[in-house]
């Protein structure tokens, strides 16, 4: 095995944040006690803001984004892992405090690992990736609310996004009725495919949001915050519940405590980075169960590892579609 890989670093000076596409060593690895050679990665909303500076998602320099990765263990000395294991890494800080998936090797704790789920390719795994993995997150909320197909319509708003698109297709499969939002009229096809019964435009959730408003929904998962979360409580069923898990609109919440004290209405907030292990291994159950695989292949694009530069400006344009895998050079 050569001691040279190729892996995106992101430097900063007084001048900015720059990246630059290099080749680095095994010296140039953080502490971890697995080491692995990474075969696939992902690009997430929070890759675009690393990649482009465009918020201080990274914590220290140099580093290598990519908060995902998923490959082959070289070497270990964590109980739990040994040479040859396939596994998976969603979150805990890396690519934002510790070296990142957009590089040919990792090295990490053993404890931020995941074994590769069975019925899964290392691929397919990075197709869910933490956007898939966050959706599944969401998912277990209602469910854990206690919220059933029966009890009424469930609307995801960035539908067709890479959480929404999974929360879209991992809720139509268990049985819900999903209306799906989004400000792309153009994907109502695609969002249908998914499962999606219904296409909300982005719009309708624009106006600043009353207190209360009209029972709409038994329970939401939403990726926007802002105007549009506000907007999406005060529509949601007694008793019902929403799964927030993004900020791709604002990091705001211009609501009252009308809908949780007058009708019960529970906000769960969905830490995908820091989950513990026993969670993240039931949310890949959930997605290994209820995902059909030829349902993730369709909304799944392979893209290059040369295109991650302008990808990361696209996503944050709301400009990318489902999820992106990335190709790793060995």
């Amino acid at each position: 095995m050569s001691d040279s890989f190729i892996a995106y670093q992101v430097t900063k000076t007084d001048d900015g944040q720059s990246l630059a596409k290099t080749n680095l060593t095994d010296s140039d690895l953080m502490d971890g006690d697995v080491t692995i050679d990474v075969e696939w990665s992902t690009l997430n909303y929070k890759d675009g803001l690393a990649l482009t500076g465009a918020s201080p998602v990274i914590r220290q320099f140099p580093l290598i984004p990519g908060i995902d990765f998923s490959g082959t263990v070289t070497s270990s000395d964590h109980a739990n892992f040994r040479s040859g294991d396939q596994v998976v890494l969603n979150g805990f800080g890396v690519g934002e405090a510790h070296n990142g998936g957009y590089a040919g090797r990792a090295r990490v704790s053993g404890d931020w690992l995941v074994k590769l789920p069975a019925g899964l390719t290392t691929r397919d795994a990075m197709a869910v990736g933490t956007a898939g993995y966050t959706a599944a997150l969401c998912v277990m909320a209602l469910q854990d609310h206690g919220i059933k197909p029966a009890d009424g319509k469930i609307l995801v708003t960035g539908a067709a996004g890479g959480v929404g698109s999974v929360a879209t297709a991992l809720l139509s499969n268990l049985g819900y009725e999903v209306v799906a939002v989004t400000g792309r009229p153009e994907q109502a096809d695609f969002l249908k495919s998914l499962g999606a019964s219904d296409i909300a435009a982005r719009g309708d959730f624009a106006d600043k949001a009353r207190p209360l408003a009209k029972e709409l929904w038994a329970g939401a998962v939403d990726v926007a915050g802002g105007n549009t979360l506000a907007n999406v409580i005060s529509q949601i069923q007694r008793h019902g519940a929403v799964s927030a898990c993004g900020l791709a609109e604002s990091m705001s919440l211009p609501t009252s405590v009308a809908p949780f004290i007058l009708r019960g209405v529970t906000l769960y907030g969905i830490d995908s980075v820091m989950a513990p292990m026993a969670q993240r291994e039931r949310a890949w159950e959930l997605i290994v169960k209820h995902l059909p695989l030829d349902l993730l292949h369709s909304l799944t694009e392979e893209v290059g590892f040369d295109e991650l530069p302008d990808l990361g400006k696209k996503i944050l344009e709301g400009q990318v579609r489902g999820r992106l895998v990335v190709k790793i050079p060995s």
